[in-house]
């Protein structure tokens, strides 16, 4: 399985509505979503249950929930940026890492798909100020 084949699988969720805890293309999800039915689409069922969480989401504990999560299921990716990258984002500094994003290219260059609030899920360029958030970066767990 390929990273070119992650890719193809987030962009059939393009277009898909923003709706918090969701995980269902066509109908509603958020960053968390995409990636769990991405997963499923690729992998099959997901391999823990996900808690109810709010908005901000381990902000007040300052736990980084998201990447311990990454780090029991995903693996850390290489020094070069790959399509199907799974990226981690700290949406301000100081704060938890608590977006994720799929690393792919366009025409115009690198992107990253993402369901992002107000936007639902949309392929945006990795500017310099999406590629400054990223704190960590994994790929699904299959042979390549």
């Amino acid at each position: 399985m390929s990273g070119a084949r992650v890719v193809a699988g987030a962009r059939l969720w393009l277009g898909t509505p923003y709706v918090h805890q969701a995980s269902c293309r066509g109908v509603g999800c958020d960053c968390l979503g995409l990636l769990r039915g991405v997963w499923r689409d690729m992998l099959g069922p997901e391999p823990e249950a996900v808690p109810s969480y709010t908005r901000d989401w381990s902000e007040a504990s300052g736990q980084e929930a998201l990447w311990a999560a990454a780090l029991r299921w995903l693996r850390p990716a290489g020094p070069e940026l790959w399509d199907g990258d799974i990226l981690l984002f700290r949406m301000r500094e100081g704060a938890v890492a608590k977006h994720l994003g799929f690393a792919a290219t366009g025409a115009a260059g690198p992107t990253v798909i993402h369901a992002y609030t107000g936007h639902g899920v949309v392929e945006s360029p990795l500017s310099a100020a999406w590629s400054r958030r990223i704190v960590a970066r994994f790929r699904f767990p299959f042979e390549e």
